[in-house]
């Protein structure tokens, strides 16, 4: 169904010629991007005649599956915040206590601690050693070495300066006038050498030519060429025969494939599979969005039934028992506070006062009798002479002289 209001054919908007001009120039603005409408594809009879009576089918099957599923999402929702989030917190803090908190503590006042104190021993017993002896022992040893290398560097220089003059002088000297005597020698074997080879060379390759290469030659042009000629001829006539046969036996299969297979195959698609599938797309599409409708649906039924359950839990038992609570026990609680339990704590009070007072009396007596009785077997205890203490300040019968002093730190 289209509830879509659209307008009426043949009517037109005039055109007021005074606003001509400007709506010609509101036009040639660049517009925003519009918004793009997919074309409406018409509704057939097949589908307004399943819609309505699919949608109360699954309306009435839905709103029991709704009301059950929002049902358990309050009760999930109450035992989350109740029993499952609660003790989630006391295992997340349990878990914390026995797993977290002591391997914290050993790692702060145990590993830590202890890597400090072995990394200060390793630093003190080997690091502080091994750079002492490398400054102060293998330094000098290896600038002594050197210095001995260098001096034994510029000896062994020296000699070789010494050896390689003469090894010039005898290279100069001896070994190049006998090279190039022995060079002209070999020279002249090699053009000798060089002349019988080259004779030699012609006489072989006139040999080969005439022995080898122009029988080859005639055998291939007149014997193999034409056989292989004649074979390759047979094995295209031969490939041909066979790919004729090949042609006739596969068209011959099409068309019984055709005629037997995809014809049936095509009109039970076009005329069978096609309609139906058509027809069950439309049922499939009408009941998905007969769900979608029936599900919203019945969540408004399911949160308007919600509502009115916990209207009439308030109305039957919440406020029953808050008027009892307000208007009964709330003045029946102040009247006993006033009336009983407050005089009865004052009461209370008194007595822990007076017998606090009288253990205390009776605490001072015996503590009063054991000293008088400590007093009478053992006597007054002895009390300590004051010991004299050293002023080091001068006696009063003695008076003061220029060469006396009273300070600690320049009298005689």
């Amino acid at each position: 169904m289209d509830l879509e209001k659209r307008p009426r054919e043949g009517s037109e908007a005039r055109v007021d010629p005074r606003t001509s001009t400007a709506a010609q120039g509101v036009a040639e603005r660049p517009a925003g991007p519009a918004v793009r409408r997919e074309p409406e594809t018409p509704e057939g009879c097949l589908a307004v005649a399943i819609r309505m009576p699919v949608r109360i089918i699954v309306l009435v099957l839905v709103v029991p599956v709704r009301m059950l599923w929002d049902a358990l999402v309050v009760a999930g929702r109450f035992l989350n915040d109740v029993l499952l989030r609660p003790l989630g917190r006391a295992l997340l803090w349990l878990g914390r206590a026995l797993f977290v908190w002591p391997f914290v503590g050993l790692w702060r006042y145990v590993a830590v601690p202890v890597g400090k104190a072995l990394g200060w021993l390793g630093n003190v017993l080997v690091v502080v050693p091994l750079v002492w002896l490398y400054r102060y022992v293998l330094t000098p040893v290896g600038h002594a070495i050197a210095w001995a290398a260098r001096g034994v560097g510029a000896g062994a220089e020296w000699i070789a300066r010494g050896v390689g003059a003469a090894l010039g002088w005898v290279y100069t000297s001896l070994l190049t006038p006998v090279g190039r005597a022995v060079m002209w020698v070999l020279k002249g074997i090699g053009a000798g050498l060089a002349a019988l080879g080259l004779g030699v060379w012609t006489a072989l390759a006139w040999l080969a030519r005439y022995l080898v290469v122009v029988p080859a030659v005639w055998l291939y042009t007149w014997v193999l060429a034409p056989v292989g000629r004649a074979v390759a001829w047979c094995c295209k006539g031969l490939v041909w025969l066979v790919s004729m046969i090949v042609t006739g036996v596969g068209a011959a299969l099409y068309w019984i494939a055709r005629i037997l297979l995809v014809l049936p195959a095509l009109a039970l698609w076009r005329w069978i599979l096609t309609p139906a599938g058509r027809v069950l797309a439309v049922i499939g599409r009408e009941v998905w969005d007969a769900l979608g409708h029936a599900w919203r649906v019945a969540g408004h039924i399911s949160l308007a039934v919600g509502r009115l359950l916990a209207t009439l839990f308030r109305w039957i038992l919440v406020e029953p028992v808050r008027w009892v609570y307000r208007s009964v026990l709330t003045p029946v609680g102040h009247v006993v506070r006033d009336a009983v339990l407050r005089p009865a704590a004052e009461a209370a009070r008194s007595v822990r006062r007076a017998t606090r007072q009288a253990l205390a009396a009776a605490r001072e007596s015996v503590r009063q009798a054991r000293a008088d009785f400590r007093r009478m077997l053992f006597g007054e205890p002895r009390q300590p002479q004051p010991q004299p203490v050293d002023r080091r300040e001068p006696s009063g019968r003695e008076p003061r002289t220029l060469g006396s002093s009273t300070t600690a730190l320049t009298k005689d």
